[in-house]
């Protein structure tokens, strides 16, 4: 009788051991004193002093990548979506005033490949690097027959904590508060669905066509990290000088501004007053898309909006300019129906 073993079904556990050795390597780049277990336990230990705070609230958040990793898969490039993915999910709990914690990944694959798995762990240890954010657990499943050759799925998980009279949740928005844009270096994590239409389907475009419009390829482009806004944020949360938050993601402006106002009030935005990419241009071009629609899919050039009050915004404009941050005054907050009015 025909004697059979794990490896013949698709699962290659010596491969997962190779994979397993590289992330341990990587991830105690990011440990800190508070982290109390190596990668490979059953659960993560992390012991953290919350004494210096008076009402700690942990924030916490999930997210992936998207059809992002769509373009990696293409490209052979993995280091960049793995970074993505954990600036994705620290400017989530910034936008509360969260300071992360710790971070965790799942990685899903039909058929292992430790380098692969090498490269994303190399991008998501380098961004919880520069925010303090240990990479602490994870998991990472072999599925034969789950996903196609060559491709994977990975989603972060990341704890952060904020003193509850410091949460920033857009409760002290309010007319006549100025609207600050700081720059999204690309498309960010999302819109990539569209994005591969237009540049792949409709333009017939190859990843590695150079665009002059675009001063880059195709891939180049579509490759740009998502931006970590935590470092030039962070000395302004315990400064009371922030009203609000809005992360610039699915939705556009469009969706995500009014998570964030008062029923009584309405985001206006001049348009005209940062750069737009290149790369929104050239994908409004091929597509001919509504400019409303660019609104409501895309960044288009911000990734980040604070609100503050009129009697603050040269305080916080000072503050970007002082780390040599680009930011740009983008609007403001009136009296109107929640929603956002672009002018």
């Amino acid at each position: 009788m025909e004697k059979f073993t794990y490896k013949q079904a698709g699962v290659n556990i010596d491969a997962a051991n190779e994979a397993k050795d590289r992330i341990k390597t990587l991830a105690r780049k990011t440990f800190n004193s508070q982290v109390l277990t190596e990668i490979g336990s059953f659960g993560a230990l992390f012991r953290t002093d919350f004494r210096s705070m008076k009402d700690p609230v942990l924030v916490a958040s999930t997210d992936g990548v998207g059809t992002k990793l769509k373009i990696a898969f293409m490209t052979g490039i993995h280091n960049t979506v793995g970074y993505d993915l954990v600036a994705h999910c620290i400017d989530d709990i910034a936008v509360q005033g969260a300071r992360p914690l710790f971070f965790m990944d799942y990685i899903a694959t039909g058929e292992l490949s430790p380098n692969i798995v090498a490269e994303l762990i190399e991008g998501i240890t380098r961004a919880c690097s520069e925010a303090n954010c240990p990479l602490i657990g994870g998991e990472t499943a072999e599925m034969p027959g789950f996903y196609a050759a060559g491709e994977y799925d990975v989603a972060g998980f990341i704890i952060g904590v904020v003193d509850r009279d410091k949460i920033i949740d857009g409760t002290k928005i309010k007319s006549g508060d100025q609207l600050i844009g700081l720059p999204s270096l690309g498309l960010h994590t999302n819109g990539y669905s569209l994005a591969r239409k237009l540049f792949f389907e409709v333009a017939n475009h190859k990843p590695d066509d150079y665009l002059d419009e675009l001063g880059n390829t195709v891939a180049g482009s579509l490759l740009k990290p998502h931006k970590n806004y935590f470092p030039q944020l962070s000395e302004l949360f315990d400064q009371d000088l922030i009203h609000g938050l809005a992360h610039i993601t699915g939705g556009g402006f469009l969706e995500n501004i009014p998570r964030i106002l008062p029923n009584n009030c309405q985001a206006e935005i001049k348009l005209g007053t940062w750069p737009v990419l290149p790369v929104f241009e050239v994908m409004q071009k091929i597509g001919n898309i509504e400019e409303s629609e660019m609104y409501r899919v895309f960044n288009m050039g911000i990734g980040m909006i604070v609100v503050v009050a009129e009697s603050n915004f040269e305080k916080v404009m000072a503050h970007f300019q002082k780390l040599n941050e680009p930011c740009y005054h983008i609007g403001q907050i009136v009296e109107g129906e929640n929603k956002v009015k672009l002018l």
